[in-house]
């Protein structure tokens, strides 16, 4: 069960990471070697977003939650998993989402016109 419950954790952490779609820039007048630089600099600052530890943590609280209310059905380890499963899902989704935002934030501050 635990171990069916890290690959649906992984699983999901592993497809926010997988979409992890470029800004959209307004070129007109950009440098773009420049903003080249600039984009892997903003990347990495984004870097101190932790995508497994904010599921990890997430699926710790799913569990806990999904164990409570599946023992008020005796279904306490179901419950747990589901609840796992759901909640390290949820907060990869919502790191990746992070993420972006300060990559384009950066961007923005660096003068770039984001249009996504």
């Amino acid at each position: 069960m635990k171990s069916r419950i890290a690959l649906l954790c992984a699983a999901g952490v592993m497809s926010a990471c997988s979409a992890h779609p470029d800004p959209i820039i307004d070129e007109k007048g950009v440098d773009m070697a420049k903003y080249q630089r600039d984009l892997e600099e903003c990347r990495e600052y984004s870097g101190d977003v932790n995508v497994a530890e904010g599921a990890a943590k997430g699926a710790a609280v799913g569990a806990a939650v999904g164990a409570a209310v599946g023992a008020i059905f005796g279904e306490a380890d179901q419950g747990a998993g589901v609840g796992a499963a759901k909640g390290g899902t949820q907060s990869g989704v919502q790191n990746k989402n992070t993420k972006e935002k300060v990559v384009k934030n950066c961007l923005r501050g660096r003068g770039y016109r984001v249009l996504n």
